[in-house]
């Protein structure tokens, strides 16, 4: 029946082939005939690889192989230039070919869901052009570094993998509007997601998180979830403070952070990184503001929580409820300041 398909294709020169739920094995070699076609779907197949001649489709711009029993990215696609929309979702792989994922720089949208992908690779940095990224439904543990080059990225979609954490290089993705992290095991969500300022949809429902950060505020977020993860309730405790003793490194890392508000200072440092002070400026990068005073210190001196009606404070559509942000501040005499509401964390 494909063939037959196929055949009068070659005749009418169409520009779009559908050929889902056909109990395909292979693609006939007839296909590579069909040079009119710009989308061709798949899905639903027994296919484990695709023909050789589908690369003299130049004109393709969607492929849709879904759903069958695929171990990596056709090799064949690499030899199609004007590749834009890629739907691999609900296949058998385990992992990416770099050279393969690498080539296809035209992407616009990838969707990788509901595969055992367990990694991706750097090369992922490659797709600049990628605007939607889907990875829903894997087994990833980790995401890369590199995931930060995707400079045009809109949404990412990583629900329901193994995740517990986001690399900081997220905060480089600045026309990120969606962040789709549900059903991992995230602990912990970076303060550099403050870079990520076109966000307005972050889901971080069901995973281990007990603290937010404070830097959301700053986003223009229209829907944020939260639900079945471990937030912090207010429950107020006595405790005891400990007089605290500033270690040398941070008492000099104070100082010169306070110095670098000053220009002249600024320009004496920068020549000092150029100079071999690199590590010295990594280090000092590290820096946080005090929530309180709003001076910069080196280390987590003391890590709070504020508690707020997330509904009100971000204007959302939807309703998290009450939601707590980790503040950070530079000591105890900043803590015991009046005119805030920030509250210690209990280990009790």
């Amino acid at each position: 029946m494909a063939n037959t398909l196929l055949l009068k294709a070659t005749k009418t020169k169409p520009k779009s082939l559908n050929l889902t739920n056909k109990g395909l094995e292979r693609i006939p070699a007839l296909l590579g005939r069909i040079v009119s076609l710009q989308t061709v779907s798949f899905k639903n197949n027994q296919l484990e690889d695709l023909c050789d001649e589908i690369a003299e489709l130049r004109q393709l711009t969607f492929v849709n192989v879904g759903n069958n029993k695929l171990k990596d990215i056709p090799q064949q696609l690499r030899h199609l230039p004007k590749l834009q929309s890629l739907h691999i979702f609900g296949n058998e792989i385990l992992q990416l070919n770099s050279t393969t994922l690498g080539s296809l720089h035209n992407l616009t949208l990838l969707n990788l869901n509901d595969n055992a992908l367990r990694s991706l690779p750097s090369d992922i940095s490659r797709l600049k052009r990628l605007q939607t990224l889907s990875l829903d439904r894997n087994q990833l543990v980790s995401l890369p570094q590199e995931i930060g080059q995707l400079g045009e990225l809109r949404e990412l979609h990583v629900a329901d993998n193994h995740l517990t954490s986001v690399p900081d290089s997220i905060g480089q993705l600045k026309n990120l509007s969606k962040l789709y992290l549900r059903k991992n095991q995230i602990s912990h969500l970076s303060s550099a997601i403050e870079g990520c300022f076109k966000l307005s949809v972050l889901d971080v429902s069901v995973n281990r998180l007990v603290t937010l950060p404070s830097e959301i505020k700053t986003l223009p977020l229209s829907e944020l979830y939260t639900e079945a993860n471990r937030l912090l309730r207010e429950k107020p405790v006595v405790s005891e403070q400990v007089e605290e003793v500033f270690l040398l490194k941070e008492l000099a890392a104070r100082l010169v952070l306070k110095h670098l508000k000053d220009r002249s200072f600024q320009m004496n440092f920068a020549l000092l990184s150029r100079d071999g002070g690199g590590n010295l400026r990594q280090t000092l990068a590290l820096a946080k503001k005090c929530a309180v005073c709003g001076e910069l210190f080196l280390n987590t001196w003391l890590e709070c929580v504020q508690f707020v009606d997330a509904k009100k404070k971000f204007r959302l559509m939807n309703n998290p409820g009450i939601i707590p942000l980790r503040i950070l501040l530079c000591s105890y005499k900043c803590f015991n300041a009046d005119g805030h509401e920030f509250y210690g964390v209990s280990s009790l």
